[in-house]
């Protein structure tokens, strides 16, 4: 399976093992991925997805951005990832916060988020991440046919087809994930 999208242009992750965080790498063993999806290596300092967009051309619902997720309830900390399009934003204050069934959700800290995933930020990504965590997945991108997120380092990408996202062993698919981006 070839894996091109704009101008990046991917490798079998098999082949590559070198271009992803460990936690990522076990996770896709784990869920037998490693086979279906591709790596590119890219300049760290365009992992960003806005860069990672302008440089690759690339449209931005091609791209899927993981941010981690917290609040506690009755004094236990409950942690999600949560893995939206570019065009959009998780809503935390909602959906998140209803399924988490926490009074206030909020993102990790980043020294937090890193700690936790054992990947980089920039290139956190929904595979690999601690199994008791859900990993909230936007229906929308399960949709595309191709999608591109982080590898667990900032120096390179996954390329994979959404609807792989869904087969995640924590993946809890959930419509309105996502609320659009405004203009500006």
């Amino acid at each position: 399976m070839p894996f091109v999208l704009g101008r990046l242009v991917g490798a079998p992750a098999v082949e590559r093992t070198d271009l992803f965080a460990a936690a990522t790498l076990a996770g896709l063993v784990g869920s037998d991925l490693l086979r279906r999806v591709g790596v590119v290596e890219i300049d760290p300092d365009v992992s960003d997805t806005a860069a990672t967009q302008r440089e690759f051309g690339l449209d931005p619902d091609m791209l899927a951005n993981c941010v981690i997720v917290a609040g506690k309830r009755q004094g236990q900390e409950r942690l999600a990832a949560c893995l939206v399009l570019a065009t959009t934003r998780a809503d935390i204050n909602g959906v998140v916060r209803r399924r988490l069934d926490v009074r206030k959700a909020s993102f990790l800290s980043t020294e937090r988020a890193v700690g936790l995933t054992g990947m980089e930020y920039g290139g956190i990504t929904p595979i690999g991440l601690p199994a008791a965590w859900p990993v909230l997945v936007d229906a929308a991108v399960l949709a595309r046919p191709m999608v591109v997120i982080g590898s667990g380092i900032r120096r390179s990408k996954i390329m994979l087809a959404g609807a792989l996202v869904g087969t995640l062993p924590s993946a809890v698919v959930v419509d309105g994930l996502g609320s659009p981006v405004g203009p500006g």
